[in-house]
């Protein structure tokens, strides 16, 4: 049966690259299934994402990255070779509200997502029940201003130990040191609500009835030293009106989190973001 594969590339543009890509799948006997770039005119960086099956006698993913190693080095590439459709091993940590944690767990479950939910790791018991009732390890890391470094060791142990490559923060309500940020940087997607005006501080949907908002979101983005400020993977927007009431419109953010989050976790598994600085380029 013919082999499925994603190859993803950036490099500072230039004329040619194209080619030499198709050119490489074509040598191989592959073609083509699906083909996104961008060239950024700002940067003058070019970014690409090429889904193809291979039918020649080069069908293993090691035969072809060994061979498209000197077409990477010529042109200087940021680039990876996959398996498509291969699920990527995540760590999902949460504190008390589940709905996060739940979408994936089902999307995760029902094939929805190109995933395999490795572990789940709280600072609450809160979703226990729920996580092994799918039959995930779960692991209770309690966090104080004492306890944080030891805590956050203990995570990065569990992040090796099983073979994680992506750690998702759904709804984990605990600021990671610069240390561990630094660690899992491009490796760790996190979610927050985010208004149109913002509200800050105790009550945020109060604040938001008595201004009479008429949007209502939240941004899922790559976890950085700032705080809410890595890159930008995704972001959901709902309207609402006069007649949602504080606790409509935390349903309502909580609807736009499990969008926002899955696109994330989706397009990232699917090789499909590639980070330039701090923004992101989504090659879907």
């Amino acid at each position: 049966m013919p082999a499925g594969f994603v190859l993803t590339l950036d490099c500072a543009e230039s004329p040619g690259i194209v080619h030499a890509v198709a050119e490489f799948l074509l040598n191989h006997g592959c073609y083509i299934i699906d083909i996104k770039q961008f060239g950024d005119q700002n940067t003058q960086h070019f970014f690409m994402r090429v889904h193809f099956i291979s039918t020649g006698s080069f069908s293993t993913g090691e035969d072809l990255r060994q061979d498209f190693a000197p077409v990477g080095a010529q042109w200087d590439m940021d680039w990876r070779l996959e398996p498509h459709g291969r699920k990527q091993r995540i760590l999902v940590m949460v504190s008390k509200y589940g709905h996060c944690l739940n979408d994936l767990l089902f999307r995760a479950r029902s094939g929805e997502l190109p995933v395999e939910i490795a572990a789940v790791v709280s600072n609450h018991q809160d979703q226990k029940d729920l996580v092994t009732w799918h039959g995930i390890p779960f692991h209770h890391i309690p966090v104080s201003r004492e306890t944080k470094q030891a805590a956050e060791s203990e995570l990065l142990e569990l992040v090796v130990a099983y073979n994680v490559e992506l750690v998702v923060l759904a709804r984990y309500m605990q600021v990671l040191s610069e240390d561990l940020t630094s660690q899992l940087a491009g490796k760790a997607i996190n979610i927050h609500h985010s208004f149109l005006p913002s509200f800050k501080g105790a009550k945020p949907y109060h604040q938001a009835y008595e201004r009479g908002v008429k949007t209502v979101g939240a941004t899922a983005h790559y976890v950085n030293s700032e705080l809410d400020e890595g890159p930008i993977i995704a972001q959901q927007v709902i309207e609402v009106d006069h007649t949602y009431s504080p606790s409509d419109l935390v349903t309502v953010r909580r609807d736009a989190e499990c969008k926002a989050l899955t696109n994330a976790v989706r397009w990232h598994c699917e090789g499909r973001i590639i980070l330039s600085g701090n923004r992101t380029v989504i090659l879907r």
